[in-house]
């Protein structure tokens, strides 16, 4: 049973027609025959929506309870059962009530997928995880419904529902979105222009990527090389020369005539070395580069232009940005140079820019280093000079009669030292294999035209053969020296390109850029590979793996073992780095091995996060274990002692109680029951609270039916509350609520003298009410106005019995589950002042029925 497809429409606010356009595709459908159901849909009382749901099959809700009140959730099971084609899930990121199969609703979905089911979903852009900062700084509003943004990445299908800002507002003022009496509130809060533009572009701009992982997945298994230009791509190619700023500024101002184009400057070095690049000019470019929005990479690559050009069709650039050479006028003839053959080669899909500068034609700072590592012509060249050379030599010297004993000849000697000239003139430009065919000939053609007898093999005069002998004995050793010197240049040229590329790697970790990913995509893009992937597995027969699941591979998919990679590269016994592409050279594996370890280090690294992460929570956990058994060892079995005392006086059948002391004893009883149940609770909040829980049900409500509730069990002369009749509704809990102030009330009663009342008032900030608390006790230092909200804390010489400090703690846990904020401040003139800081309601809300938070941001 293969797994199934999901497709999400994608919004960027409530009301753009998600869950209609969801609907319509439900009835296409069902009308081309296919088995669809609905899992869950919920229409918030839009009549339109509501009208599509006709005619589609709905799997009956689960009905749950939970704090004394009903609510209905997608019963997985049912659908599960149902085994339909298609299901519709409405609201991807939705939190379920507390009880429900799983905690999150994509997570009901994931069920769905696996037992075969195709997924029809919704959701908007501010509830992708990565985007919560983002959108709280535009909206200000805090998003805590969120999905992975892995979870929507993987659907094989998204469709973004857009429109307008003010098609958008008119829809909201037309009544089509909420309620006429939420409509203005909307409207002037989380539905104005500009957040709607700004969410409008967050919602473009990631569909946008994802279509471009698309686009690339597409081209990879189509073996499509040329570029598609449907996004400008600008890719920027430095030498490490002063002119690469000069290049960046420019490609930034050509890419911000488009919006949506992208800079990507790239650094290609020869396999056998650097060049001129300056380590520290290159690294001033690549914080120029990243500082103007764009991204920097390192590539290696035997050919520059060849290089260059792959480069920049890989990622599928539109223009490339080059600087005009800056080599000097006669050093042409060794080439057209890397500007010019990028502008030949790049076919008529690559625009090639040719930018000029200050430093052109000034030269390069550092001399070219010369590799063993010749190419074409230079290797014809020396084959040319070292067997043309001395033939066209011998026809020159006998053409002017010069022999042994023609005085008009230049002379033995002087003839050797001409044929060793070219001997040396081979071996510089073609190396070892040159030099000795341009030793062997010479002496041949020395022995037959200028040794007497000439023409003939034999050579009468013994010191002519010591000479053809010392001759042919230097050609050799100046060609073995000449073939030494390159192969030890082209050594030490690849150290230092090695050298470079472990010199970045190094900094990668000294930055902090410790994301495996992004390690693996460093290794894919230097050594020009397809996929790169850290594989591992548990035991000798054990499948392979990706190491850390997502985070564990590059571009293309990955092999399923190593030894299906064209390069695996083995990191001790169970783990090894597969790079599929091409066959590297030997010599690469060296800096190869290097990524590999620095690759199982940051996945060590990670794990090891994680590990000291969960030990924190453990440590953290025994630390309030141990303060529980202290706090229990007294404060609990205090109230236990006095109802075991009163139970036993009143069981008493020696003494005659009178009714008075019968009704003394038992309100005893009942005190320290009351007490006894107030311990209890908070224990168990903060076991909540230390769990993760909590699961606030937020609604819209006003202060003063919440407050007057939290101080029913606190005598009326010991408060003051001041609440305005025109402060705004805020968006909480209020059971959270109620039971926040109640513990910070009874906290400050029990500080303030019994003739100064606390007092409570609240006042509206903005889009924040405040609830203030304050007392006129003896107040707390500054150096401890946190720790009195650590658990099982008490400040000064509270006494024993009064509660076991999980008041405050419990109270700010519950006050930053709904979205708050509680801190300690003086008051003025002596005491203690608690701020209370709640989100002040500023639209329409989710009908109380639904286990979720119900803001205009929210759908």
């Amino acid at each position: 049973m293969g797994r199934g497809k999901l497709r999400i429409y994608l919004g960027a606010a409530p009301g753009v027609g998600k869950t209609y356009a969801m609907l319509s595709e439900g009835h296409r459908r069902v009308e081309r025959g296919t088995d669809l159901v609905v899992g869950f849909v919920e229409h918030h009382g839009r009549r339109r929506t509501e009208v599509m749901m006709a005619g589609l099959e709905e799997v009956p809700r689960r009905e749950l309870e939970y704090r004394g009140a009903a609510f209905t959730e997608m019963d997985v099971d049912a659908v599960l059962a149902r085994r339909p084609g298609v299901a519709l899930v409405d609201e991807l990121a939705h939190t379920n009530v507390p009880g429900s199969r799983n905690t999150k609703r994509w997570q009901d979905v994931e069920e769905l997928l696996k037992a075969g089911i195709d997924v029809v979903s919704t959701v908007n852009i501010q509830h992708l995880e990565s985007l919560g900062d983002v959108v709280e700084s535009i909206t200000g509003v805090r998003q805590r419904e969120t999905v992975p943004d892995e979870v929507v990445r993987r659907a094989d299908q998204i469709e973004l529902v857009d429109m307008s800002p003010q098609a958008l507002r008119r829809r909201m003022a037309h009544g089509n979105i909420y309620a006429p009496d939420k409509v203005d509130a909307a409207l002037s809060n989380y539905f104005r222009p500009g957040n709607l533009t700004a969410l409008r572009e967050l919602a473009l701009l990631w569909t946008a990527d994802r279509v471009d992982e698309y686009l690339q997945q597409y081209r990879d298994e189509h073996s499509i090389r040329s570029t598609w230009q449907a996004r400008e791509r600008i890719v920027v190619g430095l030498t490490g020369g002063p002119e690469g700023r000069t290049l960046i500024r420019r490609a930034s101002r050509m890419a911000a005539k488009g919006s949506g184009s992208e800079i990507l400057a790239v650094y290609i070095a020869r396999s056998d070395g650097l060049t001129s690049a300056s380590p520290k000019e290159l690294a001033v470019q690549r914080t120029l580069v990243e500082d103007l929005g764009g991204t920097f990479h390192h590539v290696i690559g035997e050919d520059i232009p060849a290089a260059l050009l792959e480069f920049a069709r890989g990622v599928n650039a539109t223009q490339i940005v080059l600087g005009s050479s800056r080599r000097k006028a006669w050093q042409y003839v060794f080439g057209p140079g890397v500007g010019a053959t990028v502008a030949r080669d790049s076919g008529p899909d690559l625009d090639v820019h040719i930018v000029t500068h200050d430093e052109v034609a000034k030269g390069r700072g550092l001399p070219v280093a010369r590799g063993a590592r010749l190419g074409r012509a230079r290797l014809i060249a020396g084959w040319l000079v070292g067997i043309a050379g001395p033939v066209l030599l011998t026809l020159a010297l006998t053409g002017t009669g010069a022999t042994l004993t023609a005085d008009a000849g230049p002379g033995f000697a002087n003839e050797v030292l001409l044929f060793l000239f070219l001997n040396v003139l081979a071996a510089l430009l073609g190396g070892m294999l040159p030099a000795l065919a341009s030793a062997a000939v010479g002496s041949l053609l020395l022995n037959y035209y200028f040794t007497p007898p000439t023409h003939t093999w034999t050579i009468a005069d013994p010191e002519n053969i010591v000479a053809i002998a010392i001759f042919l004995a230097v050609a050799v050793s100046v060609a073995s020296v000449v073939d030494l010197a390159a192969r030890r240049t082209h050594q030490a040229a690849r150290l230092r390109a090695e050298s470079e590329v472990l010199s970045f790697l190094a900094g990668s970790v000294l930055r902090g850029e410790t994301s495996l990913e992004a390690l693996l995509e460093r290794v894919r893009e230097t050594f020009g590979m397809d996929t790169v992937a850290l594989l591992e597995r548990e035991g000798d027969v054990a499948p392979w793996t990706c190491a850390g699941s997502v985070g564990g591979t590059a571009g293309a998919p990955p092999p399923e073992r190593p030894e299906d990679a064209d390069v695996d590269m083995p990191v001790g016994d169970h783990m090894a780095l597969a790079l599929s592409g091409r066959v590297l050279p030997a010599e690469d594996r060296r800096v190869l091995a290097a990524f590999a370890a620095q690759a199982a280090v940051v996945l060590d690294r990670q794990r090891l996060v994680g590990e000291a992460e969960r030990a924190q929570e453990l440590a953290e956990g025994n630390r309030i274990r141990t303060a529980l058994l202290a706090a229990v060892s007294h404060d609990l079995r205090t109230p236990l002692a006095a109802i075991k005392a009163a139970v036993t006086s009143l069981r008493a059948d020696d003494v005659a109680w009178s009714a008075e002391d019968e009704a003394e004893l038992l309100e005893g009883i009942e005190d320290g029951a009351d007490r006894l149940d107030h311990l209890v609770g908070n224990l168990l909040d903060m076991s909540r609270l230390q769990t993760g829980t909590v699961a606030p049900l937020i609604r819209e409500i006003d202060l003063d039916e919440v407050v007057p509730m939290a101080l029913v069990g606190v005598p009326e002369s010991d408060v003051t509350l001041e609440i305005p009749e025109d402060l705004p509704m805020v968006e909480v809990d209020p059971g959270l609520l109620e039971r926040s102030v109640a513990n910070i009330v009874e906290n400050a009663v029990k500080y303030s003298p019994r003739d100064r009342p606390v007092l409570v008032s609240a006042s509206a900030l903005g889009e924040r009410v405040e609830l203030r608390v304050a007392d006129r006790g003896p107040g707390v230092p500054d150096a401890a106005k946190d720790r009195i909200f650590e658990p099982f804390q008490r400040y000064g010489d509270a006494p024993r019995g009064a509660g076991v400090g999980l008041g405050l703690a419990v109270a700010r846990g519950f006050v930053e589950a709904m979205g708050g904020s509680l801190a300690a401040e003086d008051t003025p003139g002596g005491g203690m002042t608690m701020v209370l800081t709640l989100r002040a309601a500023s639209g329409p809300l989710r009908d109380g029925t639904r286990g979720t938070t119900e803001r205009q941001a929210v759908r």
